[in-house]
């Protein structure tokens, strides 16, 4: 009995060795390449959506709330959509200057007072969106290289 036992063990090593068995971690990861149009795309993130997707390193895909939706470079995110309010990814010190000059807010997933020190949420017709998206891709991926 005991030999056959080990067989067993050897055999699922081998398994997991050839990728069988284990297509839920091998699916999970995103690809790099166009945006995924199966993502409802909110109208007020159209444009950064439009104007980003076309990189080759960026996708869009589904948040992790019902109606998030988030901008990634290299499996990194750069710009989300939470509660119709963009949360970007920048330089902590582009972040103080942002909320220094009210023109955003830290971003508090938690809602528990913990700031994230370089994400900063911009409210519609604020700042803008574009530009400060497009700071928000430079620096990831220049930092996700």
């Amino acid at each position: 009995m005991g030999g056959r036992r080990r067989n067993a063990g050897r055999s699922a090593q081998k398994k997991r060795r050839a990728g069988k068995g284990n297509e839920k971690h091998a699916s999970s990861r995103p690809r790099p390449g166009p945006a995924q149009a199966t993502v409802a795309i909110p109208p007020n993130f159209k444009p950064l959506v439009a104007a980003f997707s076309r990189e080759r390193a960026v996708t869009v895909e589904k948040g992790w709330g019902s109606s998030n939706v988030v901008l990634k470079v290299r499996g990194k995110i750069f710009a989300m959509l939470v509660r119709a309010e963009l949360v970007l990814k920048l330089p902590r010190r582009r972040v103080d200057e942002l909320v220094e000059s009210s023109a955003g807010t830290r971003f508090e997933p938690r809602g528990d007072g913990r700031a994230m020190k370089e994400w900063v949420v911009l409210r519609p017709g604020g700042a803008d969106w574009l530009e400060l998206a497009a700071e928000a891709l430079r620096f990831v991926g220049v930092v996700s290289k």
